[in-house]
């Protein structure tokens, strides 16, 4: 793998998603072991899956993952901190009650 150079691989993968009260999510397996390193890009294809309310639907499907060059890996690492970080609200004002 380059300095800029991306590569692309193609995985069989087990998709699930659940609907219900309890859990709402939705899970990616390759069935082939690959693995996913910062910066990477996974798309699964196939026609959008929907799982009604109180169910789990799995289905076999094949996904493409494009590698991130190195530049790219390294760009994540040193940044993804921040990134994370634009997720989270934070409250200081002394009107907050419990």
């Amino acid at each position: 793998m380059g300095l800029l150079k991306k590569e692309v691989e193609h995985a069989p993968c087990t998709v699930e998603i659940s609907h219900k009260f309890e859990s709402l999510h939705a899970h990616v397996r390759f069935n082939n072991g690959a693995v996913i390193y910062p910066g990477d890009e996974v798309q699964v294809q196939g026609p959008e899956i929907m799982a009604p309310f109180g169910e789990i639907v799995s289905e076999e499907r094949e996904a493409k993952i494009i590698r991130a060059s190195r530049l790219e890996q390294l760009w994540t690492r040193l940044t993804g901190d921040f990134e994370v970080m634009e997720l989270c609200e934070f409250s200081f004002s002394e009107d907050a009650r419990l």
